[in-house]
């Protein structure tokens, strides 16, 4: 019989502790230098992206980028990495020089956000080669500047109201890759997927919430008055 499904290959000790949600495989996907897109992991933490299943990760901090990061993360990622290098509090210049930089590093994308200047943008897409990502909270007239200035990839983060915006965007630009954060549910990742998403963005549990998790385990497994009753 013919195998359609991909053989598992995992190891005893390293294997996938943190899988993305099942849900987000519903989507298309988006098609990244060869790789096809579905899942990005919202997350810097080395020991998270080491064990996660996801296509890539979207590292974005409320911290200027640094070279040293994007770094270590580029080396430890198994996968593409998308990274925030212009916002609120890095702009102009040394936003594209970052996302230059990071350009030359590897990154798989250059994430700014909806702060970000149009002008700052247009600027950055005539000198990086890789995807400029814009992040938006509404479709409003800034958005559409930003896309016209040479945004590549939409990435839709409104919390509840993201399928909203994701139906918006889709609405306005059909053609328009788009990637948005998922929620914590099923049911709210599938619903930002029938929006019109073609990627999902997932923030896993932090180190703390699995060690913890792990240590209650243990401590049921060893407490024999759990099991008294």
């Amino acid at each position: 019989m013919l195998q359609t499904d991909p053989f598992a290959v995992e190891g005893v000790l390293r294997n996938v502790g943190v899988p993305v949600p099942d849900a987000i495989q519903e989507c298309s996907g988006i098609q990244l230098y060869g790789r096809c897109v579905k899942s990005l992991v919202f997350s810097t933490d080395i020991a998270i992206i080491r064990n996660t299943d996801a296509d890539a990760v979207l590292a974005v901090y409320p911290f200027t980028c640094q070279p040293a990061i994007t770094q270590a993360l580029i080396s430890s990622a198994e996968m593409p990495v998308l990274t925030g290098v212009g916002g609120a509090v890095t702009t102009g210049q040394r936003a594209i020089d970052l996302a230059v930089h990071s350009d030359m590093q590897g990154v798989a994308g250059v994430v700014v956000n909806a702060s970000t200047d149009p002008a700052t943008i247009a600027r950055m897409a005539e000198r990086v080669d890789v995807p400029i990502v814009v992040t938006v909270t509404t479709l409003d007239g800034m958005a559409y500047d930003q896309i016209a200035a040479g945004a590549r990839i939409v990435n839709v983060a409104a919390a509840k109201d993201t399928p909203r915006v994701v139906e918006d965007v889709r609405r306005a630009f059909p053609s328009m890759p788009i990637m948005a954060s998922g929620g914590k549910s099923d049911e709210s990742i599938r619903a930002t997927i029938q929006a019109g998403a073609n990627a999902v963005s997932w923030t896993p549990p932090t180190l703390q919430e699995l060690e913890r998790r792990i240590m209650d385990r243990h401590r049921q497994k060893n407490d024999l008055t759990f099991f008294a009753a």
